[in-house]
């Protein structure tokens, strides 16, 4: 029987689970390993071995002998029924304050249900929401665990060193009970959807408003990457948009097909929106527009039956280039607002006290939405003396909203007239303008809901509520 030598195990050697075990093994920690396909294995120790301490596993009784105690295994497997599977696996060969830590993208719901379940057994788990994909992973990510705190104790030596690192600080901090760490890595996943549906949009107005190849676009990317649009993702734009099919030596960007796919943690963070009544009108469009991408076939008969005059394209002008750069930007916050408010709104009602700056803390490295805003996220909460209900009402935030605002309208207003799809740009700027008013149109709503439900409205001028029999003798009543 193995030594138990090992500080963790990582069960499922997939490109994330093998690139988190070199990173732990990197940073000084014994690794078991077990993967359900032994080859795997076997190739792991075979090109890096050098990394570290690794202790190899056949079978699951081999691979938790091998573990120090209280035993701590990462499960790097597909989210959902493979979660649960694992788990029930491993049950036989955990003793009391074992530590089980999922890794994967799993839905909050059902990590709050394993949570429960593996409590009565006396097993810890641990919900870790982890960022940053193939990269991030070795060289290191953002996690977001949440859990019982006396289980991430436990692990926040090892977490905190695999984590990235940000002017010295760890990119990784207990989030929460439950599923708190994976509730925080949908509402990421969510905000990455948002702003990558935004670059797109951009690029689209650049291609076909202006007519502009990838590589021109690049060049506008690159420059954006330097000012407050700096970004792990405007930096990977332009490196994409840079690109060179090795086939034909065209932009590879043009060759590859305009169906975009998910996971399912951007449609989650729409539904919990809805659950929590919060209005995430930016990435739930981005959500939808995906939807529409796959939906290839309808979009090809469709372009037939409605076309749509092309206007004469020519080279954008600095001003014109400069709009649309801060109509993405005004963008990006609102889309980061209605994130933030999402997790405020979560804190409150499943009752996690969600530290909002720490989050914006651990966003600044490793994870995929890491952009030099964030900074200013951090600040915003750190420096606010009470709750900030809204992002947009945090000084520099409202600032560069409202500098950016007439460029924001003048690119919505550009992108229709020339029959541009910008979801996510108009239903930012929508958001803004409902936002901004003290009285909007819902008055009318609630007439109409009198009318043919019955459903009361308030009055701006009295207390209660109140009901008008409109279809009969037209009377206002009180209802108590």
């Amino acid at each position: 029987m193995a030594q138990q030598t090992s500080d963790l195990g990582v069960l499922g050697l997939a490109v994330m689970g093998a690139n988190l075990a070199r990173n732990a093994a990197r940073k000084g920690f014994g690794v078991a390993l077990y993967n359900r396909h032994p080859g795997r294995t076997d190739e792991l120790i075979s090109q890096f071995r050098h990394e570290g301490r690794f202790t190899p596993a056949k079978n699951l009784e081999a691979f938790v002998a091998a573990l120090a105690k209280p035993r701590v295994i990462l499960i790097m497997v597909k989210a959902g029924k493979p979660v649960d599977d694992v788990i029930e696996e491993l049950l036989p060969h955990l003793e009391p304050d074992d530590i089980v830590i999922d890794g994967g993208n799993s839905l909050f719901t059902d990590t709050n249900r394993r949570s429960a379940t593996l409590k009565e057994k006396k097993i810890r788990f641990v919900g870790m929401g982890v960022s940053g994909g193939e990269e991030g992973a070795l060289e290191g990510p953002s996690m977001m665990p949440g859990g019982e705190r006396d289980a991430y104790a436990r692990i926040e030596p090892m977490v905190t060193k695999m984590a990235a690192q940000v002017d010295g600080v760890p990119c990784c901090t207990y989030i929460g009970v439950g599923g708190a760490g994976h509730f925080v890595k949908m509402v990421h996943n969510g905000i990455e959807y948002a702003d990558m549906q935004l670059i797109a949009e951009a690029y689209d107005m650049f291609k076909t408003v202006y007519g502009l190849d990838p590589s021109a676009i690049a060049k506008i990317f690159e420059q954006w990457n330097k000012g407050h649009l700096n970004s792990y993702l405007v930096e990977i734009t332009a490196i994409v948009l840079s690109k060179r099919d090795e086939k034909t030596g065209a932009a590879l960007v043009d060759a590859i097909l305009d169906e975009a796919e998910q996971k399912g943690t951007g449609r989650w963070t729409a539904r919990n929106a809805l659950d929590l009544g919060v209005p995430l009108t930016a990435i739930t469009q981005a959500v939808y527009a995906r939807v529409l991408s796959s939906q290839r076939s309808l979009r090809i008969a469709a372009e037939k039956s409605f076309p749509h005059e092309r206007k004469p394209v020519r080279k954008p002008e600095q001003q014109e280039i400069d709009a649309i750069r801060n109509a993405l930007y005004a963008s990006k916050i609102v889309a980061y607002a209605q994130g933030f408010e999402q997790m405020s709104a979560a804190s409150r009602e499943y009752g996690w006290n969600l530290n909002l700056g720490e989050i914006a803390t651990i966003w600044r490295g490793g994870c995929i939405i890491r952009a030099r805003f964030l900074d200013r996220i951090v600040g915003a909460y750190k420096n606010a003396a009470e709750t900030i209900p809204s992002l947009l009402l945090d000084d520099y935030f409202g600032d560069a909203v409202r500098e950016a605002e007439e460029s924001w309208r003048r690119v919505v207003a550009l992108a229709v007239e020339h029959g541009v799809p910008i979801p996510a740009f108009s239903s930012s700027l929508s958001y803004y303008d409902g936002l901004r008013r003290s009285r909007g149109p819902a008055n009318l709503l609630q007439g109409l809901r009198d009318y043919f439900g019955a459903h009361t409205y308030r009055r701006l001028d009295a207390e209660g509520s109140f009901h008008t029999r409109w279809s009969q003798d037209g009377k206002e009543t009180a209802v108590k």
